[in-house]
C-alpha cells in the first residue's frame, strides 16, 4: 500500500457532506490528529440527488476545510475500500450518533473488511453536542427561518439560506 512506501498514515474521511456539519468537523478534528494525513472525501452517488450539488459541496468543503493543516479534500465514485486502497488509507474514518448508526456501519465495516483486509474501520463515536445533529434536521430548521449556526461552518450557514430561504 501506498502509506507503507511513503511512510505516512493515510485516513480516508468519506461522507456525501449534504452539508458539512459541526458534528463533521469535529471528528475531521479528531481524526487529523490520530494521521499524518487525512483525506476527506465527497463521495458521489449517481443515483441520489441532494440538496447542494458536487460542485457546491466541494466549494464548502474547501471554504472551510482548504487551510486545515494535514487535511486533503478529494471526492470519489465508487466503492469506498477502492478509494482507499488508490490513495494508500490504512483506515477509513466512519462517525456514530446511535445504535441505528451502528448497526448499519457494522454491517458495512464487515463487508469492507472482506472486500480490502488491510485498511481498518475506525468508528469515532459523535461528540455529544451532535447527537441529535442531521443534515435532513437542519435543512429543515433553516427552511423554517431558524439559526443553525451552532452546528454548521458559518459558510454552510450561509448556503443553506441562500439555497433553502430563511423562512
Amino acid at each position: 500500500m501506498n502509506d507503507e512506501v511513503s511512510g505516512k498514515r493515510v485516513a480516508l474521511f468519506p461522507a456525501s457532506f449534504d452539508p458539512l456539519t459541526n458534528g463533521h468537523m469535529d471528528l475531521i478534528d479528531r481524526a487529523v490528529k490520530l494521521f499524518d494525513e487525512l483525506v476527506v472525501a465527497l463521495a458521489v452517488n449517481v443515483s441520489k440527488t441532494g440538496t447542494f450539488s458536487e460542485e457546491e459541496r466541494m466549494e464548502m468543503l474547501e471554504a472551510v476545510l482548504g487551510d486545515y493543516e494535514g487535511v486533503r479534500i478529494e471526492r470519489f465514485e465508487g466503492l469506498v475500500v477502492d478509494y482507499a486502497r488508490d490513495i494508500g488509507a490504512c483506515a477509513i474514518i466512519r462517525g456514530l450518533r446511535a445504535m441505528s448508526d451502528f448497526e448499519y456501519e457494522f454491517e458495512m465495516a464487515l463487508m469492507n473488511r472482506h472486500l480490502e483486509p488491510m485498511v481498518d474501520i475506525l468508528f469515532l463515536a459523535a461528540s455529544q453536542e451532535y447527537l441529535y445533529v442531521s443534515s435532513s434536521r437542519l435543512k429543515e430548521l433553516v427552511r423554517f427561518g431558524a439559526s443553525v449556526a451552532d452546528f454548521v461552518p458559518q459558510p454552510v450557514e450561509a448556503r443553506l439560506k441562500a439555497k433553502l430561504g430563511s423562512g
